[in-house]
C-alpha cells in the first residue's frame, strides 16, 4: 500500500523537490508551506508521516510538533533543520519528533529514516470508517446497538484496494474498473455514508460523506 505523507516546509523550491522525489518513491505525498496550513489539512485528513521544517515564518516547527503531541496526535515526524549541534537534535527529540536530519542532507538517507519511523509506527494499521472494523487481516460490518460483527466477505483483490483506500482516507488507489466496481456495491449495501468515486487519470477514491 502507499504511504501518505505530509511535508511542511516553507521553502518553496525544497518543499516542491521533496513532494516530487518521495512521489518517485512510490508515495502519496501532500505539502504545506506553513504550520497552519499543515493544521488544516491534519483537519481532514490523516497520515502516515511528516516531515516538518524547524524554522519557518509564523508558528516554527518545535512549537508546531509540541502542539500536535499535547493534542494526543501520534503521527511519526522527521524534523528537518539547517541549525547544527547536539542541542538542537535534543530539542527536537525532546518535543516529540521521532527522528532529526541536518540539512543538506542525502535524499536517500531521508527515505530510509522514513521507511523506518513509518515501520515502527505502533498506529499506522489501516483505520477504517465508522461501521467498520479490520481486524485479523478481514473487514467486519460492526453494529454498536447488537454488539455483533459479520465479516465483509471481499475478494483478494477488494481487501487489497480497500486497504490502499483507507491507508489513510483520502488516499487514491489504482485498480482494475471491476474491482473497484464489486467494491463500491458491497460498501453500498452496508453504508449509505460510503463510496468509491474516480479520480480520472489517477485511481480511486474512498469518499465518506459524514467527514463532510
Amino acid at each position: 500500500m502507499n504511504n501518505t505523507i505530509l511535508v511542511i516546509d516553507d521553502d518553496n523550491i525544497l518543499r516542491d523537490t521533496l513532494t516530487k522525489g518521495l512521489r518517485n518513491e512510490g508515495f502519496n505525498t501532500l505539502s504545506a508551506e506553513s504550520a497552519e496550513s499543515a493544521e488544516k489539512i491534519l483537519s481532514r485528513i490523516s497520515v502516515n508521516a511528516i516531515i516538518l521544517d524547524r524554522m519557518m515564518s509564523g508558528m516554527d516547527g518545535l512549537s508546531f510538533l509540541q502542539k500536535l503531541r499535547n493534542n494526543g496526535n501520534q503521527t511519526p515526524i522527521i524534523m528537518l533543520t539547517a541549525m547544527t549541534g547536539a542541542e538542537n537534535t535534543i530539542a527536537g527529540l525532546s518535543y516529540g519528533a521521532n527522528d532529526y536530519l541536518a540539512k543538506p542532507f542525502q535524499f536517500r538517507e531521508l527515505i530510509l529514516r522514513l521507511n523506518n519511523i513509518i515501520k515502527h509506527n505502533p498506529t499506522s494499521a489501516p483505520i477504517p470508517p465508522d461501521g467498520l472494523i479490520f481486524t485479523n487481516d478481514e473487514f467486519f460490518t460492526v453494529s454498536h446497538e447488537a454488539n455483533e460483527k459479520t465479516l465483509l466477505n471481499l475478494s483478494g483483490e477488494e481487501k487489497k484496494l480497500l486497504i490502499q483506500l483507507i491507508s489513510p482516507i483520502g488516499n487514491i488507489a489504482s485498480a482494475t474498473p471491476m474491482v473497484a466496481k464489486r467494491l463500491r456495491m458491497k460498501l453500498n449495501l452496508v453504508s449509505s455514508n460510503l463510496d468509491i468515486i474516480t479520480i480520472r487519470g489517477q485511481g480511486y477514491k474512498l469518499l465518506n460523506r459524514t467527514q463532510q
